[in-house]
């Protein structure tokens, strides 16, 4: 066996999990809010589009990105 030194995940990889978390995190903050002041008061604040449906889609798109940074091969500059 050789002495392999080469990091299991590229640069590019390492871009793209971090852009993964970053919209992930955008989704759960999408998903925020929506609550009542008064517990006596049903607020259908909390089932808007935004919260319902976008904030789901967005967080579902970063965990493809993260799929996709982790299982992705991408070639550095210096194979090519």
């Amino acid at each position: 066996m050789e002495n392999n030194t080469k990091m299991a995940i590229t640069p590019k990889g390492l871009k793209y999990l971090l852009v993964g978390l970053i919209v992930m995190i955008s989704g759960y903050i999408l998903m925020m809010g929506g609550g009542s002041e008064d517990p006596e008061v049903f607020n259908y604040a909390m089932f808007d589009f935004r919260r319902m449906v976008a904030a789901p889609i967005v967080i579902i798109l970063g965990i493809v990105i993260e799929i996709v940074a982790i299982m992705g091969v991408f070639k550095s500059k210096k194979e090519e």
